[in-house]
């Protein structure tokens, strides 16, 4: 039995194979549409959660399977005072898989560590969310063809953001990828992540806090929204929230064939103008998300 905690719990080799599979899936969708007849997923949100929860639940729909958990703490015996421990296991009597997202940090590797079912980290505060990850790298491969050989700029909260220290781990492991964090000073990549994954693997790395000075440079763009629920303090969310917003005009000093990704939701940092820009793809990355979520499910669940 195995789970999926950080995008570093795959190796290259078994990410080939995810993403083979999941471009397999998309491509005729009817071929699995009763892999998971008779299992179940369990969705456990600690978290509020629109995209991640329902794309979960949209691939176990897809591939036959059935769906059942709950979609916030207050919802669940979590506000009695039951422990994440004591869910997972009962969990564990209830449903094939289980998919957790909880806003403490190491609490899916403290449900992994109880429970009798695969359990897949949907996201643990602002540590990792591996399956954003695999959504992102399936987007670039799909779009780009390759993950060497390119310069990446991630914009925006790169010191909370999950999405962002998990797309960071994952991409390291390729040949020749530039990465360009642009965030004002205090959102800036934390220490750690420059330390033990950027200089560790010897990746070449810039810090600068205009986008406009590196657009021209950039093969993708990867936006991220400023998130107040990581703040505990309000004024400096409202100081910070605007910092970056991606318009017509900076689109302008882009490459032809950039491509702009986010996690999303986004609030203010995307202009809706964007959106009718063809180098524009956050929305196709959603739908990417639900075929690497449906080739992570059979892998797990062992029915490829």
């Amino acid at each position: 039995m195995r789970h999926l905690m950080n995008p570093l719990d795959l190796t290259v080799e078994e990410l080939d194979d995810l993403m083979a599979l999941a471009d397999d899936i998309q491509k005729d969708p009817k071929k699995y549409s009763h892999r998971c007849d008779g299992k179940i997923l369990a969705t456990c949100f600690y978290e509020p959660s629109t995209r991640t929860r329902l794309s979960f639940e949209s691939a176990m729909l897809q591939l036959g399977g059935q769906v059942l958990g709950f979609a916030s703490a207050d919802s669940s015996s979590a506000a009695k005072g039951e422990s994440v421990s004591d869910t997972i296991r009962i969990i564990s009597c209830y449903a094939d898989i289980c998919a957790i997202r909880h806003p403490k940090e190491g609490a899916a590797l403290v449900a992994a560590s109880r429970s009798t079912i695969p359990v897949i980290n949907a996201g643990d505060g602002g540590h990792q969310h591996p399956t954003q990850t695999l959504t992102d790298l399936m987007t670039i491969h799909a779009l780009k063809g390759s993950f060497n050989n390119i310069t990446i700029g991630l914009c925006g909260d790169l010191k909370f953001g999950r999405t962002v220290h998990s797309l960071v781990n994952a991409l390291v492991r390729y040949d020749n990828v530039r990465f360009v964090f642009i965030s004002p000073d205090e959102l800036r990549i934390p220490g750690y992540i420059k330390e033990d994954v950027l200089e560790k693997n010897g990746a070449e790395y810039s810090e600068v806090s205009r986008l406009e000075d590196v657009m021209p440079k950039l093969d993708i763009l990867y936006m991220t929204r400023v998130q107040r629920e990581r703040f505990f303090n309000e004024e400096d969310y409202v100081r910070l929230k605007d910092y970056y917003i991606l318009n017509k005009e900076k689109m302008s000093l882009a490459k032809e064939d950039m491509m702009v990704l986010h996690p999303l939701p986004r609030v203010n940092e995307i202009s809706v103008e964007v959106d009718n820009d063809k180098r524009a793809k956050y929305f196709e990355q959603v739908q990417f998300g639900v075929y690497i979520r449906m080739a992570l499910i059979l892998t797990l669940l062992e029915l490829v």
